[in-house]
């Protein structure tokens, strides 16, 4: 499905991505998790070039993406659900609106569009508000938009960029029952998730990924990595699950 090979990043003097190495195999999912600043957002967004790598090889089934020109990555990125931390709505439109754009812009018409967008919110469970401006939306409202906009498009890969970090504790729950929910029912997409909800990625996530200064540190399923971690992360991991 996607194998990353050698991916690098640097900003001036600062190198955010040390040479990350990865692979994910259809339906599964993968949680990248790790401190504020190692490089986590800058991975997941160079997976479909939203940030360009300065140098190494991404496969995207068997597509060497890395090389495409910014007209065949368009066509690419068709495949590839992506969701902000920050939303990246448009306020003037209706939620309906949000999740359909995409799929009008890409050839649909207005009725299939709006009928696939339906499915999409229902998935979220925002059918009831489809009509409404995105602007009148809490913030986990707002985010279960960008999760239907993801889906719409039903992409064999999907990227969620540290989904709930943008919102209050108190909506944080709701985001993730409906990605706990997608990630049970959608099993023919692989998910990479950013995220630092330690209990939610043990129950979803088929293999951990722990992040330090722009390289993996330790991998493995959630049982491996959280009740024998190797890393310094993980065992703050640890922590925090025995805590609560």
């Amino acid at each position: 499905m996607l194998h990353v090979i050698d991916l690098k990043k640097s900003y001036d003097n600062d190198i955010v991505l040390k040479g990350i190495n990865f692979q994910i195999k259809p339906g599964e999912i993968a949680a990248i998790m790790g401190p504020s600043g190692c490089g986590k957002s800058t991975f997941v967004r160079a997976i479909n070039r939203l940030i360009e790598p300065d140098s190494g090889e991404i496969y995207f089934k068997d597509i060497a993406i890395h090389n495409l020109p910014s007209a065949q990555m368009e066509q690419v990125r068709k495949e590839i659900g992506f969701v902000f931390q920050h939303f990246n709505l448009i306020k003037r439109l209706t939620t309906k609106q949000n999740v359909a754009l995409g799929l009008v812009k890409n050839g649909f018409s207005l009725k299939q569009a709006d009928a696939q967008a339906m499915v999409a919110l229902r998935d979220v469970g925002l059918a009831e508000l489809a009509d409404l401006r995105v602007d009148k939306l809490s913030g986990g409202e707002k985010q279960r938009v960008g999760i239907a906009r993801a889906l719409v498009m039903e992409p064999d890969l999907i990227l969620l960029d540290e989904p709930t970090a943008s919102l209050d504790p108190i909506l944080v729950t709701e985001v993730l029952d409906v990605l706990e929910k997608i990630a049970k029912t959608r099993r023919n997409s692989s998910i990479i998730i950013v995220t630092h909800e330690v209990a939610f990625a043990r129950r979803v996530a088929d293999k951990i990924y722990f992040m330090d200064k722009g390289k993996f540190i330790e991998s493995g399923s959630p049982e491996e990595v959280l009740n024998n971690p190797r890393s310094w992360i993980g065992k703050k991991y640890k922590k925090i699950i025995n805590y609560y």
